[in-house]
């Protein structure tokens, strides 16, 4: 599921089915995920940030589309899935930010949505553990990424700096690590840093 199925379907496997979803829709996740009988794992990797993201260029409607696809599309999607991840006692994995945790310069609006993604992931973890249901929360929390969002930035990194970031793949690779984890295991949250570039705590 993407907002541009066309490019996602060009770059995966002829086998693997492909479907739009703009995850700040609540009715088409609703549409995508309701009607599922069972889901294993559900990866929330829709992510966006604006340029003018400095608070004092901040506006709302940029902010309002910060919190939507990145905090209220995670509800959205999870609360339209809850019932086949619950059937599945499957695993749920939010890619967050590390800027969730520790400031940078993605500015103030991404980080609030992206610390509401984590927080929401803990409640629910808790929620579904005292519930029984099995179904676990883990939140992947990346340092820079080379992707074109970096273009959204004020100042787009340099090819040198893009050179030392970690790669889409590698956060990939963090999901299907925790994927394939046992069920008795759980890992709430799981940093992954860039480490030339940045280290917890200095992640700027």
């Amino acid at each position: 599921l993407a907002r541009r199925r066309e490019t996602m379907a060009a770059e995966l496997p002829a086998e693997v089915a492909t479907r739009a979803l703009d995850v700040t829709d609540p009715e088409a996740a609703r549409a995508a995920l309701g009607s599922l009988d069972r889901l294993d794992v559900l990866v929330l990797a829709a992510g966006t940030n604006v340029p003018d993201r400095a608070i004092d260029r901040l506006g709302p409607d940029d902010f309002d589309l910060l919190v939507a696809t990145n905090l209220t599309g995670v509800f959205a999607c999870v609360s339209a899935a809850l019932p086949a991840l619950r059937r599945s006692r499957g695993l749920v994995v939010v890619v967050g930010s590390v800027s969730g945790s520790w400031p940078d310069r993605s500015g103030a609006g991404y980080q609030a949505a992206k610390a509401g993604a984590l927080a929401f992931a803990r409640g629910a973890q808790l929620e579904e553990h005292e519930a029984g249901t099995g179904v676990r929360f883990s939140v992947v929390a990346p340092g820079m990424v080379d992707t074109p969002l970096l273009e959204r930035r004020p100042e787009p990194p340099s090819p040198e700096q893009r050179a030392e970031m970690l790669r889409p793949e590698d956060v990939a690779e963090a999901c299907a690590f925790l994927a394939a984890l046992p069920a008795h295991v759980a890992v709430p949250e799981l940093p992954i840093l860039p480490h030339r570039l940045q280290v917890l705590g200095r992640t700027g």
